[in-house]
C-alpha cells in the first residue's frame, strides 16, 4: 500500500463510484450475496474483476495462482492479497509447477484451471475475445472457434474493454502488475494484440474489436442451433446422417467421436470428419480417426472400434 492507504495506490483519488457503477451496469455478475471465486493474477483485467465483483455485492474469494515461472510470484500474490483485504474479500494463494518448454501458454492455462473451481470467474474482456477469435482463425477453426469466449456466467466482464479495466484500476489507485511476457513476440497472442489488431484497425479505419465480437455472437447463435439439431440425431445411423444438412451431420459426428475418445481433448479436426462422412456416403468402408480408433460401416450403421 502507499501512504494514502490504497493497496498499490497513487495518492489522493476522486470518488470512483460513478465509474464503477457505470461499468457494473455492463457486467453480468450474479445477485448480491452470491459466493464467487475470482481468478486474480494482479493484472488490470483481474484486479478490475475483483473490484467490480465486490462492488456487485458478491461474497468474493480472490485466488492467485503462481505458475513458478517468475521470481516475482510471491510479491504478486502479496499485492493481490492486499487488494483483497482492502476490499473485504477472502484471499487464497495456490502454486503450480509448469516449467519452461513448448506450448507454455497452453500448459500454464491448463495448470491454472486444474487448481481453480470449475465456476471460477475470470477477467476476460471483449479485447481478449477478439484476440482469441483471430488466433483460432489462424489455427483453422469453425463457428465454435470463432464464437470462443462468448458471454458466460464465468466471464462477467465480457462486454468491457481493456481500457475500461485499466480505468477501474486508476480510479481505485491500484497499480496493476505488468507481465513482461505480454511483450514477448515468441507468443502468437502478443503479435495478434500488438500487430494484427492495430493493422486491421488501420486498414478498416475503425476499431475492429466490436465487429469481431458481434460476429462471434452471430456465429455462437448459429453454432448452438446446429448443436441442438445434431443432439437429436443418432450419429451411428447412416440414413439419418445423410438426411440432414452436412453441417448438422458434421456436428453430430464430432460430438460422437469426442465423447467416445477424450472429451477433454480438442474435437476431431475437419479432415477426420470429412473422412467419416465419406464412410457415411459409401465412398469408403472404414477410416482411422486417431487415438487407435477406426470408424467402419455395416448394415446401415457406423461402428467405432
Amino acid at each position: 500500500m502507499d501512504r494514502s492507504g490504497s493497496p498499490g495506490g497513487c495518492g489522493d483519488l476522486s470518488d470512483p463510484t460513478p465509474l464503477l457503477d457505470a461499468l457494473l451496469a455492463r457486467c453480468a455478475f450474479p445477485p448480491p450475496g452470491t459466493a464467487v471465486t475470482c481468478a486474480v493474477s494482479g493484472g488490470a483485467d483481474s484486479l478490475a474483476l475483483l473490484v467490480l465483483a465486490c462492488r456487485a455485492g458478491c461474497v468474493v474469494t480472490a485466488v492467485h495462482v503462481d505458475h513458478g515461472l517468475r521470481s516475482t510470484g510471491a510479491d504478486e500474490a502479496a499485492r493481490v492479497a492486499a487488494v483483497a483485504d482492502h476490499l473485504g474479500a477472502r484471499f487464497e494463494a495456490v502454486s503450480v509447477e509448469v516449467g519452461e518448454g513448448p506450448n507454455l501458454e497452453a500448459r500454464a492455462r491448463h495448470a491454472r484451471f486444474a487448481v481453480l473451481p470449475p465456476d471460477v470467474l475470470v477477467g476476460h474482456t471483449a479485447d481478449d475475445r477478439a484476440e482469441t477469435m483471430l488466433l483460432n482463425l489462424l489455427r483453422g477453426t469453425g463457428a465454435a472457434g470463432l464464437a470462443a469466449l462468448g458471454p458466460s456466467p464465468r466471464r462477467p466482464l465480457s462486454a468491457l474493454r481493456r481500457h475500461d479495466t485499466e480505468a477501474v484500476c486508476e480510479a481505485m489507485g491500484l497499480v496493476p502488475f505488468r507481465d513482461p511476457t505480454n511483450a514477448d513476440p515468441r507468443f502468437r497472442r502478443n503479435r495478434v494484440r500488438g500487430e494484427v489488431l492495430p493493422l486491421l484497425a488501420e486498414v478498416a479505419d475503425r476499431d475492429v474489436v466490436p465487429l469481431l465480437v458481434r460476429l462471434g455472437d452471430h456465429l455462437g447463435a448459429l453454432d448452438e442451433f446446429v448443436a441442438q439439431a445434431a443432439a437429436k440425431l443418432d450419429p451411428t445411423d447412416v440414413a439419418a446422417l445423410r438426411a440432414v444438412p452436412t453441417v448438422v451431420a458434421q456436428a453430430a459426428l464430432r460430438r460422437w467421436l469426442r465423447a467416445a475418445t477424450d472429451p477433454e481433448q480438442h474435437p476431431p479436426d475437419a479432415a477426420t470428419i470429412e473422412r467419416v462422412l465419406a464412410v457415411v456416403r459409401g465412398e469408403r468402408r472404414a477410416t482411422d480417426v486417431g487415438a487407435g480408433r477406426r470408424v467402419s460401416r455395416s448394415a446401415g450403421r457406423l461402428h467405432l472400434t
